[in-house]
């Protein structure tokens, strides 16, 4: 049985104006991606996805524009995979999902928004996430406002950084 996913919130962002600057080559000049950002490493930084798949869909993203896996020096793919596997731990901790996705969709054809700043996708899943609305409706149902959640899980990644 093949099931579908349908997003129509993400039609804003795939239908919407784009830029020709990507969005995650520095981030601090871009309230919108700074203002999600939960985490900063040396190589990468943790920031929240704005039109999630699902609450608490993150993103592991380079500071380096670079857009296929061979192109990462190994302090940045070491500290990327570090980073899903902090993420992974945090999401389990602050939001009890039954599972996690991660994944990357390298290149336009594959399914990258963003095709030439790789970037890693965690989200959470819960048993029974997918329902009607979205596809009836063409309304997402998001059990955490963003804004609430962003502080609670930067909140989060500080107390392990320190740790």
């Amino acid at each position: 049985m093949v099931e579908r996913l349908y997003a129509p919130w993400r039609e804003e962002f795939i239908l919407g104006p784009k830029s020709d600057e990507c969005i995650f080559c520095d981030p601090d000049s871009r309230p919108h991606v700074r203002e999600l950002i939960l985490h900063r490493g040396r190589h990468n930084f943790i920031v929240l996805n704005r039109y999630p798949y699902n609450s608490g869909h993150l993103m592991i993203v380079p500071y380096r524009h670079i857009a296929q896996l061979d192109c990462l020096k190994t302090a940045e793919r070491n500290e990327m995979f570090a980073l899903v596997t902090l993420s992974s731990v945090i999401l389990h901790e602050q939001m009890n999902p039954d599972g996690i996705n991660v994944g990357m969709n390298i290149g336009r054809a594959a399914g990258a928004g963003i095709a030439d700043h790789l970037h890693v996708h965690i989200v959470p899943r819960w048993a029974g996430d997918t329902n009607f609305m979205p596809a009836l409706f063409e309304t997402r149902v998001t059990s955490v406002d963003l804004g609430k959640l962003c502080r609670q899980l930067r909140a989060a990644f500080r107390k392990k950084a320190k740790a």
